[in-house]
C-alpha cells in the first residue's frame, strides 16, 4: 500500500473548509476525523481512501505523515497554524488560506461527510474517548500502528455495515 498524498492533502484541506468555524476544532478533532474516514472506507470498500499508517498514541490517533503534510501546507500558504487558548486547556488550530478544490468521488464524499457530521462537533477529549472503544484501536498497543483489518470486529455502534 503506498500512502496517496495527494489524496491526504485534499482529504485535511476539505475537512478544514467544512469545520474551520467550530470553535472545538482542533488538531486532535481532526485527526480523529482522518481515522474514522480512512477506517470506515475500509470497512465498506476493502480499501484505505488515503493509504495512511495511523499509531495508537496516549492521547490518541497519530497519523505519520500528518506533520510533515501539515508543515508543508503551511510552508505553501495553503493553511496557517495558530494555537488558541479553549476553556483552560490549549487548542492547536489550522485555518484555510485557500479554497481546496475538490477531487473526491460522490462515494468518498459520503464517508468523509458522514464522518464530519458525526464527529466535529465532538471535543477533543470526547472524541478520544470515543475512539479508543473502536476495536482496531482498543486492540492496538501504544505506538503500534492501528490495524486496518480490525474494522470487521467493530461494534454496532461504529460500524457502518451493520446499520
Amino acid at each position: 500500500m503506498r500512502f496517496n498524498r495527494e489524496k491526504y492533502i485534499d482529504l485535511i484541506l476539505y475537512i478544514l473548509s467544512q469545520c474551520h468555524q467550530k470553535p472545538n476544532f482542533g488538531k486532535t478533532v481532526l485527526c480523529s476525523i482522518l481515522y474514522f474516514i480512512d477506517f470506515n472506507y475500509y470497512e465498506l470498500y476493502g480499501k484505505l481512501l488515503t493509504n495512511e499508517t495511523y499509531i495508537k498514541s496516549k492521547r490518541g490517533i497519530r497519523p505519520t505523515h500528518f506533520r510533515e503534510i501539515s508543515e508543508e501546507l503551511i510552508s505553501k500558504n495553503y493553511l496557517f497554524f495558530r494555537k488558541e487558548p479553549y476553556y483552560n486547556r490549549t487548542i492547536y488550530r489550522y485555518y484555510l488560506i485557500i479554497i481546496p478544490d475538490l477531487k473526491f468521488s460522490q462515494r468518498e464524499l459520503e464517508i468523509i461527510n458522514n464522518a464530519i457530521s458525526k464527529l466535529s462537533n465532538e471535543n477533543a477529549t470526547t472524541i478520544t474517548k470515543y475512539a479508543k472503544r473502536d476495536s482496531p484501536i482498543s486492540v492496538a498497543e501504544f505506538g503500534e500502528p492501528i490495524d486496518f483489518r480490525y474494522v470487521f470486529s467493530r461494534d454496532e455502534e461504529y460500524s457502518l455495515i451493520n446499520k
